[in-house]
């Protein structure tokens, strides 16, 4: 969704603070079905002139904590959002953008990536988003998008 003026409202829902649930399996695409939960929190805010933002992230892994930011920003040519992840573990690596939009309120964005040598595609849904406890899901496939495995849920609750 845009205004007149050509910027997206698309990510107006997560502006603010919120804490944050995870849920992130200990192993991608063998098999695994061990999963770590833990807390966070979250503040977004807008960028660009609003047509871009930015979240910046504590995440409370069992190891301890983590920093990163996620980086969107919306193309109002192709109407497309591109995001970047960017953790302070690696300040100077950011990865390959996820692409994509939103349509019927999920936003649907994808990237083509590698996992352990072998090609993957990543997908990041933004799901709930007109709700007071949206969720974020990322999945990967290892088959061109023929089958998909949730590996991150991110549930959030307005602090």
């Amino acid at each position: 969704m845009s205004d007149p003026a050509g910027i997206s409202r698309d990510f107006d829902f997560e502006f603010g603070q919120w804490r944050v649930h995870h849920r992130r399996l200990k192993e991608r695409l063998v098999g695994c079905d061990d999963w770590d939960e833990f807390a966070g929190t979250s503040e977004t805010r807008p960028v660009l002139g609003g047509n871009g933002n930015i979240e910046d992230n504590l995440l409370e892994f069992p190891s301890g904590p983590y920093r990163a930011v996620a980086i969107r920003a919306f193309d109002p040519t192709n109407r497309n959002w591109a995001i970047w992840w960017l953790s302070a573990t690696d300040p100077h690596q950011i990865d390959t953008p996820v692409v994509g939009k939103f349509e019927d309120g999920v936003g649907s964005f994808f990237a083509n990536e590698t996992l352990n040598g072998k090609p993957i595609i990543v997908r990041f849904l933004w799901l709930r988003t007109d709700t007071e406890t949206p969720r974020w899901e990322q999945a990967m496939s290892p088959d061109n998008g023929a089958s998909w495995e949730t590996n991150w849920t991110m549930d959030f609750r307005r602090l």
